[in-house]
């Protein structure tokens, strides 16, 4: 037993000991608590990556654009909550086809047979031509209003990495018309960090999808844009370098395809004016609503 002043000591030193460890306890789970009231739930996450006007961008710190439209239209749908992340480009359909970290794929993802191996697609809702961005100072051949192949031999020339753009180019060096010709693809992060490298010196040309570069060269005056064409027998046989949009989605998650292509469905439906309301949001977030 202990006694005296001996005894009075360590019930001092237990009751502080036991003071203190109650206070982290307290602390603890309070900090848990207000955690846990800022931990956002949600049914499913789309990614996108957001510099691709106007379908997504950035806009006082938020995505916007009309993808994130018709992703809100689909979680009112659903009545889901859907969380919308950037990632970048080249990631989306292969985390998407994992399944783990992202259901679906919302950011101008051209259908191409071997992304339909890895995921679902919804059904196109819009079809774009890939354009060439170059210099307005620089010398371009350009056939009636458009720039074929041909003109881009020997040429370096930028696309997105991982994008439709960069997909064509690569095929065209690896066994198309450019294939020996000295032509090479520079992949960047971005459509704007293409056009931006034009601006450097760093390439020559940029290949980007139609209302990218459109968007782009319209915010910038030494820049202009035209419509890449296959090179046919006759100037009027030549071609367009097209693809068609649509939403990537998990090949488990049946009731988002289903949501997607219903929404889609509403969406490509044509008013009195004639226009979609898809034409009509591209328009808006291109900031050609009024013209």
């Amino acid at each position: 037993m202990v006694r005296g002043r001996r005894a009075k000591k360590l019930k001092k030193i237990f009751s502080m000991k036991n003071f203190a460890i109650v206070l982290v306890l307290v602390i603890i789970g309070v900090g848990t608590y207000f955690f846990a009231k800022d931990i956002e739930i949600y049914d499913y996450v789309v990614e996108t990556n957001a510099f691709f006007a106007p379908f997504e961008f950035y806009e006082n710190r938020q995505i916007v654009g009309v993808d994130v439209e018709i992703i809100n239209r689909v979680a009112e749908k659903l009545d889901a909550k859907i969380e919308i992340k950037n990632v970048e480009f080249d990631l989306i359909i292969d985390n998407v086809a994992n399944g783990i970290i992202a259901d679906a794929g919302a950011a101008g993802l051209t259908i191409t047979p071997a992304r339909a191996e890895k995921v679902d697609f919804s059904i196109p809702y819009y079809n774009s031509v890939q354009y060439v961005i170059f210099d307005k100072n620089q010398p371009l051949e350009i056939r009636n209003d458009h720039v074929v192949w041909g003109a881009l031999v020997g040429k370096t020339l930028g696309s997105q990495m991982g994008s439709t753009g960069y997909l064509f180019v690569s095929d065209e060096i690896n066994s198309g018309v450019l294939k020996d010709t000295g032509t090479t693809i520079k992949g960047l992060d971005s459509h704007q960090l293409s056009a931006d490298a034009i601006n450097a010196h760093i390439i020559d040309y940029a290949i980007a999808d139609q209302l990218a570069a459109q968007f782009i060269v319209e915010k910038n005056p030494t820049l202009a844009t035209l419509p890449l064409y296959y090179e046919g027998e006759t100037l009027e046989a030549d071609s367009p370098v097209e693809e068609a949009y649509a939403i990537a989605i998990n090949k488990k998650r049946s009731e988002l395809l289903e949501a997607f292509n219903e929404v889609l469905e509403e969406m490509l439906e044509p008013g009195e004016d004639g226009k979609t309301e898809i034409d009509k949001l591209i328009l808006k977030y291109m900031g050609l609503e009024n013209g």
